[in-house]
């Protein structure tokens, strides 16, 4: 009941405060890119410190890319190489990035992790009012597709929430209320759904 109180409220203010934001330039997208397949065009690369595999970006909804980097520009994010790389990107070559890696769908591999995903899939049943059932429908393209992510990139994005580390109300009053256990059941369960995010390999 709380984890449903919580999202539910955070939801309501979300959806009254975002704009809509217009499409891309997929070509211009493509080149802008290019800078970021270091890290996110190989498949299973993990960042050093914390440890966790780089997130599959191929397919992950363009508003929430585009949300992202805004975040990290802001330093709503906290991670160094992702604030030094979205800090050199002007507001037009985010919507295009964003653009050209939303259309990169293709059938990924799923996995389950450490967690139990038996037990991840009812504790999530608050998280399927923003991200759908199953976590690969979200209601709205600002909230990320989960389905198929790397589970200790899920993991690691939950305790950000729940450190403050990753600065969003909506989640903050969520991830609170996890333990380290049902952080990892969560991403356990999550990312053994089947989803279209991919690593663009072929970029």
């Amino acid at each position: 009941m709380k984890f449903l109180l919580s999202i539910t409220v955070g939801l309501a203010m979300a959806l009254t405060s975002f704009a809509s934001l217009a499409a891309g330039d997929i070509q211009a997208g493509r080149a802008a890119a290019a800078t970021c397949m270091g890290c996110h065009g190989a498949s299973g690369m993990r960042n050093a410190y914390p440890a966790f595999r780089i997130p599959k970006l191929g397919g992950q909804q363009a508003e929430y890319l585009m949300l992202a980097l805004k975040a990290y520009q802001n330093a709503e994010r906290v991670h160094p190489t992702m604030k030094a790389q979205a800090g050199a990107l002007s507001g037009t070559e985010i919507t295009n990035i964003a653009a050209y890696l939303s259309g990169l769908e293709a059938t990924a591999a799923s996995e389950r992790g450490d967690g139990d995903a038996k037990a991840g899939e009812a504790k999530a049943q608050a998280c399927a009012t923003c991200h759908g059932a199953g976590g690969g429908k979200p209601i709205t393209p600002q909230y990320p597709i989960l389905a198929g992510q790397y589970p200790d990139f899920l993991a690691h994005a939950l305790t950000g929430y729940k450190s403050g580390a990753r600065n969003n109300a909506i989640m903050k009053g969520f991830a609170s209320a996890l333990s380290d256990s049902d952080i990892q059941d969560l991403a356990a369960y999550f990312s053994s759904q089947p989803s279209t995010l991919s690593t663009p390999t072929n970029w």
